[in-house]
């Protein structure tokens, strides 16, 4: 037997605290989660849902940029239709009608490119197959790959219209597309003519601006000598005018040389044994000489001569006019023997070379306009693979002017020239920015070939689309199209047009505003036309005899009713008499075999959804456009131009543009270096949430960076959010409307967090009106924890567990809590999808989906009372104060909690209220903040220390009551 006194045991009283109740898991489990949501969704036709809730409402149109219908999506995918997703999703919570049509891009090199390799793994040629074939076989790649990425996209959580997309390859879709095309050639826009374009010699076609990227490279510099036999001047008959290139392949269809008409030139002789006249700009005679040897420092001098003595004169480049030089390769006859002039270029600097530059109007915009000006045509020695016509005279059916070995200074043309005596100079050494195919990765060329192009100066002459945009405003109401307003006179250039609708739209970040402008500013026209075979086809006549585009609406509409029934297989070589009809004989007429550059293709997409009524929920034109800011330069600029070339103004009402995601970095993603992230592996491992939680977190404006600890980061943003949901499920567990209290009646923390709430409200309605997802989630997320887990939540939690269900106190709290719940699930809707499902449907498991839901009612007066505001805003940083202060004696252990101190501070407010909001024993006023532990007993229930607690484990007062009750 014990010799200690009997200690009696003090009751335990957990079971009398109301401790939150939820079945809502911590553990998200998204990747196991999500697709048992997504499935539910589509079972039960959510989208339907959604556009049935909104019929009728304000409309919101936003048009979908096209991805390309090959191959799995990536992380750029990700982010760009996360953000799509949010707009549609964040107009829809506003209330608007916003409908959301997917659609791809279907047609073009990239696809036809693949089956070509199809074909080389088989050793098959392309050309050898039947065309039908051949187009049967790319559309059956593009379907898979819309059916895969259509999958990829749904499990991002991206709703829309999923069993009904747009895609450019539809039969209706390549019917609008000619049609789109007749408008501009019956505006006279359309015209072919040969200009120098960018073209593959790899993939053997033309290539538009936003095909082309630029790479650094390694090229061959060369100058060579053109004897003068001819000139104004004696002094310069017999001399050799120098030009410099780094594509030695132009030499062999040179024409001319341009000089600079206020540019310096200095003739001089070089120093035995070569003894020649050279003509160079004054300027870079020390370049020249470094390069070719030839100057005061030459081998085999026994001393530096004196560059003055060697002067045989200097001239202004207008003294030139009139000088006349021989080919290198003149001896060949034909067309080397011909004169090659000197012109006038204003295009001509002393940056680098020699002053002269060589005239190749086959291969160069400069060279084309100036020897066009001088009645100097193309010659086409170059052809689609880049070989030099096999019956070119020099080289005839070598190359590919693109290998660097033909262009080496050891190659075929620097040998020949160097035979010559022309070559002066060349070295394998010079570095500088090069085009490429974006696709194959080869260089491109300029390179001149009959081409169709739409014009950018010409007058639109556009009164006819103004009569038809007529007749559609009375037959529509005025709903779609005021001619006053968006059709312009008849003075009207492309160009002019597409700067003033520039000027017009909106763009965010403004910066797009100027990106845009700049590059339709200066653009050359714009040009149509591809050789290849998979693609929508220019499907016009020319009459042969005089090579004039056949524009009769006739014509155009049997055609455009054949190839909306049948697709591209209608524009058939046989089938030309029928589409032609009786009043033009088929053998008169060339059948145009080129097909569209595919940004016309997307380029008209907003006609074929936005106004074909195929979609009759859309309208034109959209309010707005979102893609990455390389658009600028592709769809964005295409479809403003064919938009404001057939109705007078933009497609849209406002642009939004992304930046591009870079590794951890900071570097460009790449599969050669092995730094690509996968959005599929993302879903697979973290779930589509955190994906989308990343892609609304960055500032997506500007480049941004995504890698394994930056997703870490979101990961605890995310569980952070998680748990402030849970914890709301769980405090509201049985809350009624009868335990709803009036805003009037409640305590001054939770009017102060209604003021809070409202001015979150407004900041996120802020966030949508600018497209500033990044500051919306970041508000989100920050009075998530800052406003309510780490301040209200852990206040108001001894209100909760310990007061009685019917206290003002507790009532007031729970009905602020379901306040927070209507709002908080409604504004994280847009962006974390599937959660917030999750959490609507623990709560109001038979209410349906969250995303039903509309922009939650949150009072303005509330913020109104800015009195009370700047008051809590003082308290709380006394409360963080305080907690600072009581941080040194937890670590000393000298209290184990706040809940044990004693706080004396210099405040006016009410001691009760402050020791409740800095959860402390008690507060006491004095001069200075000091904090020591409490001598109070600790309450049994509750743990505060409290002076009517007697002994440890006894109950206060508060707790007494709700015990007893």
């Amino acid at each position: 037997m014990s010799d200690k006194p009997d200690t009696p045991v003090k009751p335990d009283y957990r079971s009398t605290v109301f401790l939150p109740k939820t079945d809502f898991p911590m553990k998200a489990g998204l990747p196991q989660k999500e697709p048992v949501i997504l499935a539910k969704w589509q079972e039960s036709g959510l989208y339907e849902q959604v556009r049935a809730h909104r019929e009728g409402r304000e409309k919101f149109i936003f048009h979908d940029g096209p991805p390309y219908a090959n191959g799995d999506i990536h992380i750029g995918h990700a982010l760009n239709k996360t953000l799509k997703d949010m707009v549609v999703r964040t107009q829809t919570l506003l209330g608007k009608d916003a409908p959301y049509v997917p659609g791809w891009d279907c047609h073009g090199l990239p696809i036809e490119w693949k089956i070509e390799e199809q074909y080389r793994k088989k050793k098959l040629n392309k050309d050898e197959v039947p065309i039908k074939e051949f187009r049967a076989e790319c559309r059956a790649y593009a379907e898979h790959w819309v059916t895969v990425q259509t999958e990829q996209f749904q499990r991002l959580g991206i709703t829309g219209q999923w069993d009904q997309p747009y895609l450019t390859m539809n039969f209706e879709a390549e019917g609008t597309i000619v049609s789109e095309l007749y408008k501009f050639a019956e505006s006279g826009q359309l015209y072919r003519g040969a200009k120098p374009v960018m073209w593959s010699p790899v993939e053997k076609t033309a290539l538009a601006e936003a095909e082309i990227e630029y790479e650094d490279i390694t090229s061959t510099q060369i100058d060579v000598a053109f004897e003068i036999v001819e000139s104004p001047i004696p002094e310069l008959v017999g001399a050799y005018a120098v030009v410099w290139t780094t594509t030695p392949w132009t030499i062999p269809v040179n024409q001319g040389i341009a000089y600079g008409p206020e540019v310096e030139y200095h003739l001089y002789r070089a120093p035995e044994p070569d003894g020649r006249k050279f003509l160079v700009a004054t300027e870079l005679l020390a370049g020249f000489f470094e390069r070719t040897g030839m100057g005061p420092h030459a081998e085999g001098l026994t001393e530096p001569f004196d560059i003055k003595e060697h002067a045989l004169g200097t001239y202004k480049g207008t003294d030139l006019a009139g000088s006349v030089a021989r080919h290198p390769m003149h001896n060949l006859g034909d067309f080397f023997a011909r004169p090659r002039p000197f012109l006038p270029g204003e295009f001509v600097t002393t940056d680098s070379g020699t002053g002269l530059v060589h005239m190749a109007p086959d291969h160069g915009e400069d060279d084309f306009e100036l020897c066009k000006a001088n009645g100097i045509d193309p010659v086409f020695a170059v052809e689609g693979d880049g070989k030099y016509r096999s019956d070119w005279l020099w080289l005839g059916g070598q190359g590919s002017v693109i290998n660097p070995k033909f262009n080496a200074p050891d190659g075929p043309i620097n040998n020949d020239l160097r035979d010559a005596g022309a070559l002066l100079a060349a070295s394998y050494d010079y570095q500088h920015s090069y085009p490429h195919s974006w696709r194959s990765k080869a260089k491109v060329i300029y390179r001149c070939t009959p081409q169709w192009f739409v014009a950018m100066d010409k007058p639109l002459g556009l009164h006819h689309l103004k009569s038809k945009a007529e007749k559609r405003w009375e037959n529509e109401g005025g709903a779609l199209l005021d001619p006053e307003q968006h059709v312009a006179d008849e003075t009207a250039t492309l160009r002019g047009l597409a700067l003033k609708a520039i000027s017009e739209t909106r763009f965010v970040p403004e910066k797009g505003r100027n990106r845009i402008g700049s590059m339709v500013e200066d653009r050359p026209d714009w040009v149509l036309s591809r050789q290849r075979a998979w693609g929508v086809p220019i499907a016009v006549f020319v009459e042969k005899k005089t090579g004039r585009l056949l524009v009769d609406h006739e014509v155009n509409e049997r055609i455009v009713a054949a190839v909306r029934a049948e697709g591209v297989d209608a524009w058939e070589e046989n089938r030309a008499q029928e589409y032609l009809g009786n009043a033009y004989n088929a053998d008169d007429y060339e059948q145009v075999t080129d097909i569209l550059d595919v940004w016309f293709d997307s380029g008209c997409t907003h006609v074929f959804t936005l106004e074909s009524g195929h979609w009759p929920e859309q309208r034109w034109p959209a309010d707005l456009y979102l893609e990455g800011s390389d658009q600028h330069r592709g769809w964005f600029q295409s479809s403003l131009l064919q938009s404001c070339g057939t109705r007078g103004r933009a497609p849209y009402d406002q642009v939004l543009t992304h930046g591009f995601t870079m590794d951890s970095k900071g570097m460009k993603m790449s599969k050669s270096l092995g730094n690509t992230i996968s959005p599929l592996d993302l879903m697979r491992d973290y779930g589509a949430d955190i994906l989308r939680l990343w892609a609304l977190s960055v500032d997506f404006t500007e480049d941004h960076r995504i890698g394994k600890e930056i997703l870490a980061g979101v990961g605890d943003q995310y569980r952070k959010l998680r748990n402030t949901f849970r914890y709301l499920l769980g405090a509201l567990d049985g809350f009624t409307e009868e335990e709803r209290l009036p805003v009037a009646e409640m305590p001054e923390l939770e009017r102060y967090m209604l003021a809070l709430t409202s001015e979150l409200d407004a900041r996120l309605r802020k966030a949508v009106s600018d497209y500033d997802f990044n500051d919306y989630t970041r508000a989100l997320t920050d009075f998530a924890n800052n406003d309510l887990s780490a301040f209200y939540f852990d206040i108001r939690k001894d209100c909760l567990y310990c007061d009685a269900p019917s206290d003002p106190r507790r009532r007031a709290y729970r009905t602020v809590l379901d306040t927070l719940f209507h709002a908080l699930v409604r504004w994280a809707a847009p962006v974390l999808v599937f959660t917030a499902e999750e959490v609507w449907g623990t709560r109001y498991p038979e209410e349906g989906s969250v995303h039903l839901l509309e922009w939650p009612l949150i009072d303005t007066e509330w913020r109104e009372d800015t009195a009370l505001e700047a008051r809590w805003a003082e308290l709380r940083q006394l409360r963080e104060s305080v907690t600072e202060a009581i941080e040194p004696l937890r670590r000393e252990k000298v209290v184990g909690s706040s809940l044990e101190a004693a706080v004396t501070v210099a405040s006016d407010a009410a001691p009760a209220l402050l020791a409740e909001l800095f959860i402390v024993s008690s507060v006491s006023r004095g001069n200075e903040l000091s904090v020591a532990k409490s001598s109070y007993h600790k309450c049994g229930r509750c743990w505060r220390l409290l002076p009517e607690v007697v002994e440890d484990g006894d109950l206060c007062a508060r707790c007494e009551e709700v015990v007893n009750g």
